[in-house]
């Protein structure tokens, strides 16, 4: 994505949590690793009910339609995801800049040791691998990683 084509990024409202819902479950249904925990609507209820309105949440909206967000509570970056199709295009990368302008001293977070492309990413923007984990701490029961992102780390 160029310069003059980057998407908006824009605080999320309740209206968006039908997309938010469609980006999450597709992005998460293209790893094929995950286990199916939730059905549709289970996903929807929890978007609804607890990321949006108990988490700082992030949208990128590329051409006015939500292709992707990134949801933080504390220094925790909870979540982030675009949807297939947008993915490459530096939606994720923007997204993760306005995390770090929000959480300017330190943004934690985990993700799944399988998702190599998503470890990648977070150690080309200065996340630093600070812990191995068996899965038993989240709900997936997989094997995760957790990660720091300090502004002092990048001096």
């Amino acid at each position: 994505m160029t310069h003059d084509t980057l998407p908006l990024i824009r605080r999320a409202v309740p209206g968006d949590a039908d997309r938010i819902t469609e980006v999450f479950l597709a992005a998460r249904g293209r790893m094929a690793y995950l286990p199916r925990l939730h059905t549709d609507e289970e996903t929807a209820a929890w978007i609804t009910g607890v990321v949006i309105p108990r988490h700082e949440v992030w949208v990128a909206e590329p051409h006015g339609r939500v292709a992707g967000f990134a949801a933080l509570s504390d220094e925790w970056l909870e979540h982030l995801y675009v949807a297939p199709d947008a993915q490459g295009l530096g939606l994720g990368s923007a997204l993760l800049a306005q995390a770090k302008k929000v959480r300017p001293s330190l943004l934690s977070l985990y993700v799944f040791q399988q998702n190599t492309g998503a470890r990648r990413f977070y150690e080309r923007h200065g996340f630093v691998l600070t812990a191995l984990g068996d899965g038993g701490d989240n709900e997936e029961r997989l094997p995760d990683a957790r990660y720091r992102w300090r502004a002092a780390d990048e001096l």
